[in-house]
């Protein structure tokens, strides 16, 4: 009939709910349900004189799923995972089914690279790419006119 809750306790527990409601509204991705959980990886990037160094965490994934591409200007991995899990009972029921589809790509702008020569390896999940910097491609300083000879 009546609610036996006192009512200062009412009172905190809707100011409660209040600042939980808030909270929730800041703490929530506005993107999840464009990305999806994990639909990209992560990486590592190096520069040397000579290249650039990518490392790309990919667990679970074998060469095969994984296409590296080069069109100019943008180096593109992306890595498709098809994978399907059963564990079935004697009578054939299925116990547990899992399913694990999805594309996961990263693409990367770079210029003046030598995209003839690069080279990549996959171990223990992980993917290392060499990407060569082109020879003829230099650094210019510009120097700055002083005031006075303008």
């Amino acid at each position: 009939m009546f609610d036996l809750i006192p009512f200062g306790r009412r009172r905190e527990d809707a100011f409660g709910q209040l600042v939980k409601s808030f909270n929730d509204v800041f703490n929530d991705d506005w993107f999840a349900p464009f990305k999806g959980p994990g639909m990209s990886f992560r990486t590592d990037i190096r520069e040397t004189d000579q290249a650039y160094l990518v490392e790309a965490e990919l667990p679970g994934f074998q060469k095969d799923d994984i296409e590296i591409n080069y069109a100019a200007p943008y180096l593109t991995i992306k890595a498709v995972r098809r994978e399907d899990n059963r564990v079935e009972d004697l009578d054939q029921q299925v116990v547990r089914q899992e399913r694990h589809y999805g594309e996961y790509i990263r693409r990367f702008y770079v210029q003046d690279i030598d995209d003839s020569n690069i080279t990549a390896t996959l171990k223990d999940g992980v993917l290392k790419l060499e990407v060569p910097k082109q020879a003829n491609a230099s650094v210019r300083r510009i120097q700055i006119r002083d005031d006075r000879d303008i």
